[in-house]
């Protein structure tokens, strides 16, 4: 099968990538930065990688009429996985320009090139205030915690619009995290960005001296962290090729996701930070040591102070159907996930 990947070069796509080549799939990737292929993929990888030079952003994800002609009804799947994950109010017009413009371009790239099948990997934090998440297309006019979600939102509209054209099936990862069996990550996924500002700060009390007994992260105790390892992801993926159905959404979630105090003890394992407390104490009680702490993670707040169920039937019978387990995480791979941090920075 002839793929083309966006975000072929990322930590789930990279990963995916070396998958789908040892299978015996060809990938064609777009490369803001062809060189980073080079870099990433072994010589023998390479011999199955096509290059397309380009950017999200760009019209036709930068794809010259050349390029087009050549490739016209000989991509078998258009797999968009690229995005811009922050969280940060500010950067509201780079997230649409980067999640929704640059999934309309990947459309029309796909519709160019007469590829009929479009998988969109999206996110599970795509249904807002809700505490139930199901496998159905939210509303965009609904109230979204940060402007990622609901770019992401947005550009999961425009792939459920093209559904009259394009075979197309969303896929919904939770929090996405290093690999369960051996621990491999990316420093700047997700929970690893907050372990970061957990040790910065660390050492930031540490080089002023501060001699401190407690420090107060404000959230739910017994809320979770849907938290998904990057293996789990890849397999789901890996299963979609042959087996998703068209016009389906699937949530690649956690049944059974860890409380965040159970988390935050891992962590603190880890960072040797043993002075972390998780608590619904409000703000105007909190030292102002506890305050500067908040308010360096209070980018990640919203997703300490919820316990989401997420509906996933649809992945659950896509694995069952390519013969693959479901997800299983246990103390030791949480503990593999974590310790991870060190292993990537």
């Amino acid at each position: 099968m002839y793929i083309f990947m966006t975000g072929g070069t990322g930590f789930l796509g990279g990963r995916l990538a070396k998958e789908l080549i040892q299978r015996g799939h060809r990938v064609c990737m777009l490369a803001r930065t062809p060189e980073k292929v080079q870099t990433q993929f072994t010589a023998e990888e390479q011999k199955s990688i096509d290059v397309l030079p380009g950017d999200l952003t760009s019209h036709a994800l930068g794809a010259n009429e050349a390029f087009i002609e050549t490739h016209r009804g000989k991509i078998d799947l258009f797999l968009h996985m690229a995005a811009l994950v922050k969280f940060d109010e500010e950067l509201r017009d780079e997230l649409f320009e980067t999640n929704l413009t640059g999934t309309k371009e990947a459309l029309r790239l796909t519709k160019l090139i007469d590829c009929r099948r479009f998988f969109h990997v999206s996110t599970a934090y795509t249904l807002g205030a809700k505490e139930v998440g199901g496998e159905t297309l939210y509303d965009v006019s609904q109230s979204f915690l940060n402007p990622y979600e609901e770019s992401k939102a947005h550009a999961e509209q425009a792939v459920w619009e093209s559904r009259d054209e394009l075979d197309v099936s969303i896929f919904r990862p939770a929090i996405i995290v290093g690999d369960s069996k051996t621990g491999e990550a990316d420093s700047k996924f997700t929970m690893y960005g907050y372990m970061r500002a957990l040790e910065l700060f660390k050492r930031k009390l540490e080089r002023r001296g501060h001699d401190f007994e407690s420090i107060r992260l404000i959230g739910s105790a017994t809320g979770t962290s849907n938290l998904v390892p990057v293996d789990y992801v890849a397999d789901v993926l890996l299963a979609a090729i042959e087996h998703a159905k068209a016009g389906t959404i699937y949530n690649v979630t956690n049944d059974a996701p860890p409380k965040n105090e159970t988390m935050l003890d891992y962590m603190k394992e880890s960072l040797a930070f043993p002075h972390l407390t998780i608590t619904e104490t409000p703000t105007s009680t909190l030292s102002s040591i506890e305050q500067s702490f908040n308010d360096m993670v209070k980018v990640f707040n919203p997703y300490l102070n919820r316990d989401i169920t997420f509906r996933d039937d649809n992945t659950k019978q896509l694995l069952q159907d390519a013969g693959f387990a479901p997800l299983h995480l246990d103390q030791k791979s949480l503990r593999r996930i974590v310790n991870a941090y060190y292993k990537a920075k």
